[in-house]
């Protein structure tokens, strides 16, 4: 796999995980809304094309994906109180996202989401925070029920830590923080493996190096 297509590839994580993708001889073409990120982003080795996720549509994204072996869904609405972009940015851009990817003919695709969004809510949950996990569960569901190769995977919380190196992956880990380089290493490691295909797993900080706990979680004993 050589070139991968990062939506919202000027996020945090996606600048780490481009940077990983650079040094290990992958070429990230990050995705992103405003030219303004260009030079930056070329600085960490990305190829760099617009697209405005909530604006564009299924085929402009196809279009901004060509030429790619995979997907990588980063984006997200941010942590302000807009309501609004946690269902155009983290619902509809993944669903987009992922017919973008079929009409390109692409079909390895990679989803960070967030951990525990299935579970049920609180009843006194904030209405942001609220639009912001049902909308990560549903575009989770989407993508599951797709016929995509995907994998998704849901962190903890994020932290801007120095990487580990080292971690906690699958589909029962429980809540805990996680370095967003350590997130970036995990999703350049899943992208690596097939058997990875049609997971989902929990990811925090651990005692496992990256890439054992890929290994260890697509084929447990």
């Amino acid at each position: 796999m050589t070139r991968i297509a990062i939506v919202g590839g000027h996020g945090q994580v996606a600048q780490h995980l481009i940077t990983e993708l650079s040094r290990t001889g992958h070429t990230p073409v990050a995705l992103v809304r405003k030219e303004e990120y260009r030079t930056e982003l070329e600085g960490l080795g990305a190829e760099v094309r617009l697209l405005d996720i909530e604006q564009q549509d299924a085929a402009g994204f196809a279009e901004a994906f060509a030429g790619s072996d995979a997907v990588v869904f980063a984006a997200g609405g941010g942590a302000d109180g807009d309501i609004e972009r946690k269902r155009t940015v983290d619902l509809e851009g993944s669903l987009k996202s992922v017919e973008g990817a079929r009409l390109a003919g692409i079909d390895r695709f990679v989803q960070i989401s967030a951990i525990s969004v299935d579970e049920p809510l609180p009843e006194d949950t904030g209405d942001v925070w609220r639009a912001y996990v049902e909308a990560k569960r549903d575009a989770d569901a989407a993508l599951r029920a797709s016929d995509r190769a995907w994998t998704i995977i849901r962190p903890g919380r994020l932290t801007d830590d120095a990487a580990t190196g080292r971690v906690a992956l699958g589909p029962d880990v429980e809540r805990g923080d996680v370095a967003r380089a350590d997130v970036a290493a995990t999703v350049a490691a899943v992208l690596g493996e097939d058997a990875t295909i049609g997971q989902q797993w929990n990811l925090v900080g651990g005692d496992v190096p990256v890439a054992e706990a890929v290994r260890q979680s697509a084929s447990p004993e």
